[in-house]
């Protein structure tokens, strides 16, 4: 619990009453002076004589305080006003006169809110700055490095990651500029939180690459194993995996990637540009059933294939394969039925046309 802290030392606000007004906080319901109050505490959390909350609010806490910290865009400048002539100030009615002070009041206290709410988050950003590694990668090469964490990095040219030095907490969170991939010590008690400014990732181990330069309207996350769970960065639930993803992300499978734009503010899923063999085995059919053949793909690239079994019904193939490409190895399944494919989000769409004569 809470001991001296700023909320505690007034008597009017009781523990039920701190408690309440941190679950108002996380709904993105306080006023701002109340986000006030609450982002002093967690600034004090470091000091001796102030214990941090013994429950799971606690976390939930410092993850929207942290998010709010990280956006660059928190504190909004104070809006213009207008003020009258000092003649026809005073020569207005006296009610008129008096609105206008007290509305002049409350802008000079917003303002004072504002000025100290920016003190607040330069001191606390200057202290969590303190306690984080920046790798910069200004080569023409990519470069590897292993995090605290075990987990492994390859960071591309022109690209920027920035993560805890001893990545203490229940979350490891690191934030990314440019393009990496990364191969996730896994940890299902410990999420691993990539940050951009677009979109925000989150994994209990795995591989995965993210694309999100600071000067591009898209980003993209692009998975090679595993499951990951993908969110736009403005309003994250920080809290979501991808056990239990948020309703308003996606989650994604081996092969799958999503791309995030801006403009949009969409996550559209798509299959990468050239999925990997997720289960090595031999394709070479002799006289085959062709959704043997189709079968056999969507095995072994973890692949959702959608067709016609009624037309396909008894039509039979002779193909073999070797190290084409996935979408190869389609394209030469289709010109031997003198048939097509097409992709739709995250299948592949193979438009049977039955056995006909160019069928071998």
């Amino acid at each position: 619990m809470v001991d001296k802290s700023p909320l505690y030392s007034s008597p009017t606000v009781t523990e039920a009453e701190f408690h309440t007004l941190l679950q108002r906080y996380l709904d993105n319901q306080c006023t701002a002076k109340e986000r006030s109050m609450v982002e002093r505490w967690y600034n004090r959390l470091e000091e001796t004589n102030v214990k941090p909350l013994q429950s799971q609010n606690q976390e939930a806490v410092e993850d929207a305080i942290w998010q709010r910290l990280t956006d660059s865009n928190l504190v909004p400048a104070p809006e213009a006003r207008i003020i009258q002539h000092p003649a026809s100030f005073w020569q207005a009615s006296p009610l008129k006169w008096i609105a206008a002070i007290l509305v002049l009041g409350v802008a000079f206290q917003l303002l004072y809110q504002t000025k100290q709410l920016q003190r607040l988050f330069r001191s606390s950003s200057a202290a969590v700055a303190s306690s984080w590694t920046l790798r910069e990668n200004n080569t023409r090469q990519t470069q590897k490095f292993v995090l605290p964490d075990g987990s492994r990095i390859v960071l591309h040219p022109g690209s920027s990651l920035q993560y805890a030095t001893a990545f203490a907490g229940a979350k490891r969170r690191v934030f990314l500029e440019g393009e990496a991939f990364f191969d996730v010590h896994k940890n299902p008690k410990r999420p691993f939180l990539v940050f951009t400014k677009q979109v925000v990732t989150t994994v209990l181990g795995t591989s995965f690459r993210v694309k999100a330069y600071a000067s591009s309207n898209e980003a993209s996350v692009a998975v090679r194993e595993g499951k990951v769970a993908v969110q736009a960065r403005k309003g994250a639930k920080l809290d979501a995996t991808p056990a239990r993803p948020a309703a308003t992300g996606v989650l994604l499978l081996p092969n799958e990637q999503v791309v995030y734009s801006t403009t949009s503010t969409q996550l559209k899923k798509r299959l990468v540009a050239k999925p990997v063999l997720l289960q090595p085995q031999p394709f070479a059919f002799e006289e085959r059933p062709v959704t043997e053949v189709l079968s056999a793909l969507e095995q072994a690239y973890g692949v959702d294939i959608v067709y016609d079994k009624v037309k396909l019904a008894g039509c039979t193939v002779s193909i073999s394969f070797d190290n084409e490409s996935l979408f190869e190895k389609l394209g030469l399944l289709c010109k031997s039925m003198g048939t097509s494919y097409t992709l739709a989000s995250t299948q592949v769409v193979f438009h049977s046309v039955g056995c006909g004569l160019n069928h071998k």
